[in-house]
């Protein structure tokens, strides 16, 4: 928590807004997505999947494969608890929905499904985008597997296994948005992060969730920003969202949200 703290007090001396940014792809971004204060109709319907998850008394054994709750001392968990202690946030469900919305993917991968929050706010920004999702724990996945029918989500797969093993059969493919939620340490952000690199396109969107989750994590997004197949990052604090286009210079941003 020490390490989350003090990141944070340093993030807000270093943050800022959209007022000196002269990057125009950067500038029209924080603009017209992060800052569009519009009340769409979708967040009505992302709140109601998450109401329907806070209310359900299902109970979960958890086969963690990651780095492990800080929130959880059970395996045995209630999805009730899971939705509202442990799901994504308003902010992050809303700004993901944004994203998808403004940047209409069409092919989409998400590493780490849990409840599916975020995985229908990215489905509710483009329903015609292809979203893969991988859960490693068969339990969730096969609960919202179900969720995912009752609220009838189409063009969206759900792969249970483990991270690294899926990921193998996606190679091949290309992806203009990947969502690394699923693992917050070092070695395994970074190991995703080069096996799906060649994924990537010039207009790629990655976003690794909880950078600053550990000092590790930090340091794996440090690394991440150092590659030089990465052109432009913006830091939010609670995620970093990384570009590839070649037209970009090199440039690093940390963005109040």
């Amino acid at each position: 928590m020490f390490h989350q703290t003090a990141s944070y007090i340093k993030f807000l001396l270093k943050a800022t807004n959209q007022h000196g940014v002269h990057s125009p792809f950067v500038y029209n971004l924080i603009t017209k997505c992060i800052y569009d204060n519009k009340k769409h109709p979708e967040y009505d319907l992302i709140k109601r999947y998450k109401k329907y998850l806070i209310e359900n008394s299902t109970k979960i054994d958890v086969i963690d494969l990651g780095s492990g709750s800080r929130v959880f001392k059970s395996n045995k968990r209630l999805v009730s608890k899971m939705a509202s202690k442990a799901g994504s946030t308003r902010k992050e469900t809303r700004l993901l929905f944004r994203l998808a919305k403004y940047f209409q993917f069409k092919n989409s991968l998400e590493l780490g499904t849990s409840l599916g929050i975020a995985s229908y706010a990215i489905y509710l920004g483009n329903t015609n985008n292809n979203l893969l999702t991988i859960e490693g724990c068969p339990n969730i996945s096969k609960f919202t597997r179900s969720t995912f029918k009752t609220f009838n989500l189409k063009n969206t797969t759900l792969k249970t296994g483990d991270f690294s093993e899926v990921i193998k059969q996606e190679q091949n493919n290309t992806y203009d948005f990947i969502y690394f939620d699923g693992n917050h340490q070092k070695e395994a952000t970074l190991n995703y992060f080069e096996k799906l690199l060649p994924t990537a396109n010039n207009e790629s969107v990655f976003i690794f969730d909880d950078i600053y989750w550990s000092k590790q994590m930090t340091e794996a997004w440090e690394i991440i920003k150092k590659h030089p197949r990465v052109t432009v990052t913006i830091d939010t604090f609670f995620w970093g969202i990384v570009f590839f286009r070649k037209e970009q210079a090199k440039e690093h941003f940390t963005i109040r949200v």
